[in-house]
């Protein structure tokens, strides 16, 4: 039995967390799955764009308390090496070349949030909660908070990563946590719409800006960087296409309308 769903339609690769029963709350079977499918999404040419959502009311809960309770007699080594394949799925979907839009259903909290930080647009409705619950059980969110510290900055981290308490969507949308948030009404026609923006941009063009997004910071000398990133797109086919779609005033080929 597979935890999750996969599916690609169109050029958009849609994969939902399917343990409703259970707040979609993953465990290690879960993780190796995810893993494998935004890997498989990646290099797959007929997907453009990636949607993670979830079934049922919430989108993720963190860890099952299952899977949890399973650690308790672990030694530290095995915490170690439990934890090093949580991180593994964190540093495959942040580090997706393609765009991942984050549909949250309902509820993230603990590494659910985690989850929602490595997503690069993200979408809820004002119904959704969130949380960095893992103090309440006497832990700290240690995994997803080089993503998470990142996402929302450092005083958030240290006034909601200490204590806990869960917070809605407009908060989340203050904090920089999630882009948009809708009427639970409204969700699934605004959801629809990002995806089709996101639709309408050239395919290698989003993987490229994702890459310069992750690599400009790094970089001491960013001009080489980015005349030589902009040169190479302006006499790429798909550059070239761009362009004189433009000046043809006609849709560019990548768009399917």
């Amino acid at each position: 039995m597979k935890f999750h769903e996969y599916k690609i339609d169109s050029g958009v690769c849609t994969i939902t967390l399917n343990r409703p029963q259970i707040h979609n709350a993953f465990n290690d079977e879960l993780i190796e799955e995810l893993i494998t499918s935004f890997t498989n999404a990646q290099n797959d040419n007929d997907c453009r764009v990636i949607v993670l959502t979830g079934n049922g009311r919430s989108f993720c809960a963190g860890a099952d308390l299952n899977w949890m309770s399973s650690m308790v007699n672990f030694s530290m080594e095995e915490n170690v090496a439990d934890s090093k394949r949580l991180a593994a799925l964190f540093q495959t979907i942040n580090s997706c070349a393609k765009p991942v839009i984050g549909k949250i259903n309902g509820a993230a909290l603990g590494g659910g949030v985690g989850l929602v930080c490595v997503c690069d647009y993200v979408i809820t409705h004002d119904k959704s909660k969130f949380g960095f619950t893992e103090t309440r059980l006497g832990l700290i969110p240690a995994v997803i908070s080089p993503y998470c510290i990142k996402k929302i900055g450092h005083s958030n981290a240290r006034a909601w990563f200490i204590s806990g308490q869960r917070f809605d969507a407009h908060k989340a949308l203050a904090m920089n946590l999630v882009h948009e948030v809708t009427s639970v009404e409204d969700f699934e026609e605004k959801s629809n719409e990002v995806i089709a923006s996101f639709m309408q941009a050239g395919p290698n063009a989003m993987v490229e800006a994702k890459k310069l997004v992750f690599e400009i910071s790094n970089l001491e000398d960013k001009t080489d960087y980015t005349t030589k990133a902009i040169a190479k797109l302006r006499i790429s086919s798909e550059g070239q296409e761009g362009m004189n779609a433009l000046l043809e005033k006609r849709k560019a080929s990548w768009i399917n309308e």
